[in-house]
């Protein structure tokens, strides 16, 4: 076999654009959008794993690290600073538990429940400008075809950052 005939084989002659590719589009759009409300929280104090760690908090009581590192997908190691940051900023606290001195539970403060409904209509100002072009049966479109592909491919953890 001669070396041009190899090299044919092995190196397709039509190679796809990259726009041609979904994950593409899917990236481009993503890393606008995320960009954007990066910037919308990070103006009002926290970082987007922060807010990810606030808002899962809102929802409960309390939380222990176990559940924040598995909600989050997050390092044990990073899950505590994203913590000790909010900590630090006023927004949760520690509770340690009577029975189990080692135990500690994660829950926003006064000033954590505040904050949160606030970063959320960020998030929601965020999402009009990206898809508020959209009618609602386009945006219901591809909000259950993005939560299809979730389901599919077993995608668990939440964007972080």
């Amino acid at each position: 076999m001669n070396q041009t005939n190899q090299t044919s084989k092995s190196h397709p002659t039509t190679v796809s654009q990259l726009e041609s590719h979904l994950g593409f589009w899917l990236r481009f759009v993503s890393n606008h959008v995320s960009a954007g409300f990066k910037k919308l929280v990070e103006e009002n104090g926290v970082s987007v794993s922060e807010w990810v760690a606030l808002r899962y908090l809102f929802d409960s009581e309390a939380s222990s690290a176990l559940e924040l590192i598995d909600a989050l997908g997050m390092t044990k190691g990073a899950v505590s600073k994203v913590v000790t940051r909010l900590e630090s900023k006023r927004l949760v606290k520690r509770i340690v538990l009577e029975n189990d001195k080692r135990a500690q539970q994660i829950a926003l403060t006064a000033a954590g429940r505040r904050l949160v409904p606030q970063l959320a209509a960020l998030a929601d100002q965020n999402d009009a400008h990206f898809f508020g072009h959209m009618t609602k049966q386009q945006q219901t479109s591809l909000f259950n075809m993005m939560r299809q592909i979730t389901k599919i491919h077993g995608l668990k953890h939440l964007p972080v950052d």
